[in-house]
């Protein structure tokens, strides 16, 4: 038997299918152009967060070229920054570690982190307050009987948030008085060991600055005060039996793995490796270097030697909830205006429990702190769930005010833009 043939279609037929053939070609087309592709069922998209911030990785190369800048722009000797998206993190540098050598600011550079030590220590005194071994509505004369008082100063009425937040009325004694006012003077007192008790007794001679704020104060009278964070170090002494350096130790640097941080303690030269800081004192027509200097004076109030990995790391875990219970860190990251002076250097700033909060151009906030001493600038900024972060280090630090104004400008522009990456 002969197998059968097929039947031949008819015209209608056949113009049916070509029709049909036309639409589903049409709309294969249409799917694959407002679709992403998948090949073994993994999207060819970029990933979500980086697809939502439209911004390709940051380059080393691309850093170093911001650094630079903001070196030109600060008149500074050198500068480190490090900048982090996620896990994706590049450091770079510009200008020399030592003048006139023209080596340049070694990887992992070790820097004196002046004030972004309150950091440190206000974390420190809110775990201790999580843990009931102190509350921050203590007074300084339930813990420091005495110590507070004369000249118009009432340790009853200031607590350990108005010493952490700035809002105790508390001035600050002349610190170049013990450290030098200028260049003759800072080379005769580099090493000369003082203690943060000098501090406070001369600070306490002066009258307060105001009355402390009354609790729940949205707006407070506003003054920082180095100060308050010298008496909290003697109160977490008089809390734990232990320095404010072991609780910090041990309490932050050991268990987020800090290997670049510490207190320096008696000893006045840096870890290496390190770039060489250098201060333009008033009257001097050149450059001072300040590297090796005692820093016992400083205390809790900013002693700490650290790193830009380090310090990046402990903002990181503070924002994320990983250092501090939620109402703890919630009191940390409740704000307050701060003075005209700071504000004409920072504008918008506001102040937590020894955090700073600045207004971002791009939405949002920065959080961290600022830190300063003679020939040393560190600024410090986080995207408020830490997912982004700056951390700088510049050496080249003068008196002239236009000059301050100038390089603080260039340095908030930079964690702005690196925060703000679209």
């Amino acid at each position: 038997m002969r197998p059968s043939l097929p039947r031949r279609p008819s015209p209608t037929a056949v113009l049916v299918l070509i029709l049909a053939a036309a639409l589903a070609s049409a709309l294969a087309l249409y799917l694959s152009l407002t679709t992403p592709s998948r090949v073994a069922g993994t999207a060819q998209a970029p990933p979500a967060s980086r697809a939502a911030q439209g911004s390709p990785p940051l380059t080393e190369g691309r850093l170093r070229r911001e650094a630079a800048a903001l070196l030109e722009a600060a008149g500074a000797v050198s500068v480190h920054v490090r900048v982090r998206d996620g896990r994706h993190a590049v450091a770079a540098s510009a200008g020399e570690a030592e003048l006139g050598t023209g080596r340049a600011v070694p990887d992992g550079t070790h820097f004196r982190a002046a004030s972004v030590t309150k950091s440190f220590m206000a974390a420190t005194v809110l775990r201790l307050a999580a843990e009931r071994r102190l509350s921050l509505d203590d007074t300084v004369e339930h813990w420091l009987p005495g110590v507070v008082s004369g000249n118009g100063h009432d340790g009853n009425r200031v607590t350990l948030r108005h010493l952490l937040q700035h809002t105790s009325g508390l001035r600050d004694a002349d610190s170049t008085a013990f450290t030098g006012r200028t260049a003759p003077e800072f080379e005769r007192l580099r090493y000369e060991g003082v203690e943060p008790e000098r501090l406070i007794a001369a600070a306490l001679r002066q009258a307060p600055e105001f009355p402390p704020a009354a609790p729940g104060d949205p707006a407070p009278r506003w003054s920082y005060s180095n100060t308050g964070y010298l008496l909290l170090g003697e109160v977490v002494r008089k809390a734990t039996g232990r320095p404010w350096e072991a609780e910090v130790r041990d309490r932050i640097v050991r268990e987020l793995g800090l290997t670049g941080t510490r207190a320096p303690g008696d000893d006045p030269r840096l870890p290496e490796p390190y770039a060489r800081t250098y201060h333009r004192f008033a009257g001097s027509g050149g450059w001072t270097d300040t590297t090796v200097r005692a820093m016992a004076w400083a205390g809790p109030a900013g002693a700490l030697v650290s790193t830009s990995r380090d310090v990046d790391r402990f903002f990181t875990a503070l924002l994320g909830g990983r250092l501090l219970p939620p109402p703890q860190l919630a009191a940390m990251r409740a704000t307050v205006p701060v003075d005209a002076e700071h504000e004409r250097y920072t504008p918008g700033m506001r102040y937590g429990l020894g955090l700073m909060r600045q207004p971002l151009g791009c939405g949002g906030h920065r959080w961290g702190h600022h830190g300063d001493l003679e020939g040393a600038m560190v600024r410090t900024g986080l995207t408020a769930d830490g997912s982004r972060s700056v951390v700088i280090a510049l050496s080249g630090r003068t008196t002239d005010e236009r000059r301050l104004l100038a390089t603080e400008k260039a340095l908030q522009g930079l964690v702005e833009r690196m925060l703000c990456r679209a």
